[in-house]
C-alpha cells in the first residue's frame, strides 16, 4: 500500500513547522522519513499522557495536533497512556515532589483521555491513515520483577539524571528529591524502547526525557528516535503553562459557552499562541492575521503611539478574540454550537442579558463538592459548578471580588446560599445556573 502522499522533503517542511527543536537535527527527521519511503515502512510516532487530571485541555492538543499531521501522512501514531509513570509523577518544571495518585485514580482518568484523545486523532480512519494505536506502559512494567528494574535502572547514571534542570534547582534552593521521582525519566525513556518508536514529541519541558529515551534506545540496539519539542501553551492568565492545577485552562470537554468564554478572557498578547498552536488556520490565513498578532502583543503605551502614528487602521482585538473562540468552539463542537456561543456571549457581555443558553448544575454535583462541610456555601457551590477547580481556587476568586450570586457581589466567605431555589452564579466571564 502506497503510504506517501507527499514527498519526504514535502512531508519534513510540514512537520517542521510550530515546532521547537528538532533533536539532534531536522536532517535526522528528514533521513528516517527518506528511509521510512524506501522501505515502505510508516514511522512510528510516539507522545505519551499521564492521565493525572480527569480531562485534556488545549495544551495537551498542541501534541496532538502534530500527531494528526503524521497520521494524515500514513505514519503510525503511538499513544502512550502513562498509567504507571502517571502513579509516580513526571517531576517537569516542579519545584516540589507531586503527590502520587493511586492506580484507580489514574485508570478513572485514562478512560476519559482516551475518548477526548480523538477530538483531534481520526478514531475511523481510512487509508493513507492508520488507526492510532494505544499503550499503557503498565502492559510492560507490571511485567518487571524487581531485578528487571535493577537492570533498567543500571543503564543510566545518577550525575546526569541530577544535571536536569529541574533537579539541580531544587538542590541547589534544597528542596527534597525522592528517590521515585529519578524513575521517571527512565521509565519515559523506557517507552521508547517497549514500542520501537522512531519519533517522540513532546513539550519543551520534556526535552530532557525525550533524550533519555534516545540514550536507551542505544543501549537495547534501536536506532535512537527522533525527538521533537512544541511549544508549551500558556493558559488563560496568559503567563503560566496551561493546567487544571492552576484553574487556567480550557477543557477540550468543556461545553460550547464556556469555551467560548474562556477564550474571551485571554490576555491580547497571547493570542497569536493560540491561533497558531491549537487552531486548524492554515498558513495563508495566519499570514493574513499577522498585523493583528504585532499590535495584539504591543503595550499599551506602544499601541497608543502606533496610533497616534497613524500605523493602525483595522485593529480589532475583540473581533479577532471572538474569532478565536468561536473557531476553538467550532473545532470541538461544531458550526451551530459556536454561533450559538457567541450569540449568549453577546447576549450578556455586550447587551448585559442573561444567556439563553446557560448550563446548569444540580444538588447532585452541590453533594459531591460538600464534602464534610456540614452547609454549602459560596465555595462549594463554585466547585460544584465547575467554576472553580478546587475549594482553594474558588476562595480565591472570593477574595479577588470576582463572583456575584444573581447579581449581587459576593464580598464574603460566608456569603449565605440558598440552595432550595434556582439561582445564577457568575464569576468573571463564566457563568451556570444552580438548578434545584
Amino acid at each position: 500500500m502506497a503510504l506517501r502522499v507527499m514527498s519526504p522533503d514535502d512531508q519534513l517542511a510540514l512537520l517542521s513547522r510550530g515546532t521547537v527543536e528538532i533533536l539532534p537535527a531536522a536532517a535526522a527527521l528528514l533521513e528516517r522519513l527518506r528511509l521510512g519511503a524506501r522501505e515502505g515502512r510508516p514511522l512510528r510516532v510516539k507522545q505519551g499522557f499521564d492521565p493525572t487530571a480527569p480531562d485534556i485541555h488545549l495544551g495537551h492538543t498542541v501534541g496532538l495536533r502534530k500527531l494528526r499531521q503524521f497520521q494524515d501522512l500514513g505514519h503510525q501514531v503511538v499513544l502512550i497512556v502513562g498509567d504507571y509513570t502517571g502513579m509516580v509523577g513526571d517531576p517537569s518544571g516542579r519545584s516540589k515532589v507531586r503527590p502520587q495518585l493511586t492506580q484507580p485514580e489514574v485508570e478513572s482518568n485514562a478512560r476519559t483521555y482516551l475518548e477526548q484523545f480523538f477530538r483531534v486523532l481520526d478514531p475511523a480512519p481510512e487509508a493513507p491513515r492508520l488507526p492510532v494505536e494505544v499503550h499503557r506502559n503498565g502492559e510492560w512494567f507490571s511485567a518487571m520483577d524487581f531485578m528487571s528494574v535493577m537492570r533498567l535502572a543500571s543503564q543510566y547514571t545518577v550525575a546526569r539524571i541530577l544535571e536536569r534542570d529541574d533537579f539541580a534547582k531544587r538542590m541547589r534552593e534544597q528542596q527534597p528529591i525522592s528517590l521515585h521521582e529519578l524513575f521517571y525519566p527512565i521509565m519515559q525513556g523506557y517507552d521508547s524502547v517497549a514500542i520501537h518508536a522512531d519519533v517522540e514529541l513532546g513539550a519543551t519541558e520534556q526535552k530532557f526525557n525525550l533524550l533519555v529515551g534516545r540514550a536507551l534506545q542505544e543501549i537495547h540496539g534501536q536506532p535512537p528516535q527522533i525527538a521533537v519539542t512544541l511549544p508549551v501553551l500558556p493558559g488563560l492568565d496568559g503567563v503560566q503553562r496551561m493546567s487544571k492545577s492552576l484553574g487556567n485552562y480550557v477543557g477540550v470537554a468543556d461545553a460550547p459557552g464556556d469555551m467560548y468564554g474562556k477564550v474571551m478572557s485571554l490576555p491580547d498578547a497571547v493570542m497569536e499562541a493560540y491561533w497558531r498552536l491549537v487552531t486548524d488556520a492554515t498558513a495563508e490565513e495566519l499570514m493574513e492575521l499577522e498585523p493583528q498578532f504585532r499590535f495584539a502583543s504591543m503595550k499599551p503605551l506602544e499601541l497608543d503611539e502606533a496610533k497616534q502614528r497613524g500605523e493602525i487602521n483595522a485593529y480589532d482585538p475583540m473581533g479577532l478574540k471572538k474569532r478565536l473562540a468561536h473557531r476553538i468552539a467550532r473545532i470541538y463542537h461544531g458550526a451551530a454550537a459556536a454561533d450559538g456561543a457567541q450569540r449568549d456571549f453577546e447576549a450578556q457581555f455586550s447587551r448585559r442579558e442573561t444567556p439563553e443558553h446557560l448550563d446548569e448544575f444540580g444538588p447532585g454535583d452541590l453533594a459531591k463538592a460538600l464534602g464534610h462541610a456540614p452547609t454549602a456555601g459560596i465555595v462549594e457551590v463554585l466547585v460544584a459548578s465547575g467554576i472553580a477547580v478546587s475549594k482553594s481556587a474558588a476562595r480565591r476568586l472570593v477574595e479577588q471580588h470576582a463572583v456575584s450570586v444573581d447579581g449581587e457581589k459576593v464580598g464574603a466567605l460566608d456569603f449565605p446560599i440558598d440552595a432550595g431555589k434556582s439561582f445564577v452564579v457568575r464569576a468573571g466571564r463564566q457563568m451556570k445556573r444552580f438548578r434545584p
